[in-house]
């Protein structure tokens, strides 16, 4: 598991190394959710792109799921539902643990 600020960051760690699931803010202080999802399209594998946001409505949840986000975290977080979604984006199979954060 990795932890990174910013979509720059983010890029060079992402084209390091291989990842199945990515958590990211919708707003980065460099970038948008958008822009890492499209990030995450252009890398190979199939990366899971889960996205957090303290304003997440069921409009903006629509939005990103439409975009191909996996799924939308409001914040403040409520642990159970922070399990079952990472536990459900992990179980994909051929999925071992790696993550970026």
């Amino acid at each position: 598991m990795e932890h990174v600020e910013t979509y720059q960051q983010a890029r060079a760690i992402l084209q390091q190394c291989d990842y199945d699931v990515l958590l990211t803010e919708a707003v980065l202080p460099d970038a948008t959710w958008l822009d890492i999802l499209r990030l995450a399209r252009e890398l190979p594998g199939d990366l899971e792109v889960i996205v957090t946001d303290p304003q997440a409505d069921a409009r903006f949840w629509a939005e990103a799921l439409n975009m191909g986000a996996y799924d939308v975290l409001s914040q403040p977080f409520y642990a159970p539902e922070v399990r079952r979604i990472l536990s459900n984006a992990c179980s994909r199979p051929g999925y071992q643990y790696r993550a970026a954060v």
